[in-house]
């Protein structure tokens, strides 16, 4: 494991941290799509398949159970919890993701490493969680306003996917045989998804302002 990697998945964690310190804290799960939670469950439940299979290290076996159980609670606190269930922004959560999952699976089927159930499972983890904060995104800007927690929620995932994207140049550059092109270039269009929202979080950091993103 290389320092880009290691702060990729120190800084995913600090994301669903946040994200958690804002629901339990506030009790309210206002500004935060529960398609984009659920997207992300999705994401960890198939890519983590190999998680009772294959062994790879202490830490990496830690981080998979966290992010799935951490989507997991997420998901279940916005649909089954009894008083932050009320705050969730249904009438403005409406993107159709379902459709993102088709696509994700399609492309999975025709574009893949190896045509096996776990590698396939893979490359749907991976498609998806490149549109996966698509969702959100939209939600956001539909309300215009952005409390601090969930600014910071998004700001440190987009990040994530920044240091990963290091990650694999470091990797690209020390590794003899660097076959995950996949993740590569998912990863790519997935921080480019975050280029506006950079944008206007920088800008309302510069002004200390409150964050707001055009409707």
């Amino acid at each position: 494991m290389n320092i880009f990697r290691f702060a990729g998945d120190m800084t995913h964690l600090i994301s669903i941290l946040v994200l958690l310190l804002k629901i339990y804290a506030t009790k309210s799960c206002s500004g935060i799509s529960l398609k984009t939670q659920e997207l992300y469950a999705l994401v960890f439940l198939t890519r983590y398949l190999d998680l009772f299979t294959d062994f790879i290290s202490v830490y990496n076996t830690i981080m998979k159970l966290v992010f799935i159980a951490s989507s997991l609670a997420i998901v279940w606190c916005m649909r089954m919890h009894r008083v932050v269930r009320r705050s969730y922004d249904k009438d403005l959560d409406t993107f159709r993701h379902y459709f993102l999952i088709l696509a994700s699976f399609v492309l999975a089927l025709l574009v893949h490493e190896k045509f096996t159930f776990q590698e396939i499972f893979w490359a749907f983890s991976i498609y998806l969680e490149a549109v996966a904060i698509l969702p959100q995104l939209v939600l956001l800007q539909r309300s215009g306003n952005v409390d601090n927690l969930t600014g910071q929620y998004v700001f440190f995932l987009g990040a994530y996917r920044g240091f990963y994207i290091l990650n694999w140049i470091y990797r690209y550059f020390t590794e003899q045989h660097f076959t995950r092109w996949i993740a590569c270039i998912s990863g790519i269009i997935q921080t480019a998804l975050y280029a506006d929202f950079f944008y206007y979080y920088f800008i309302s950091w510069k002004n200390n302002a409150k964050l707001q993103l055009p409707a």
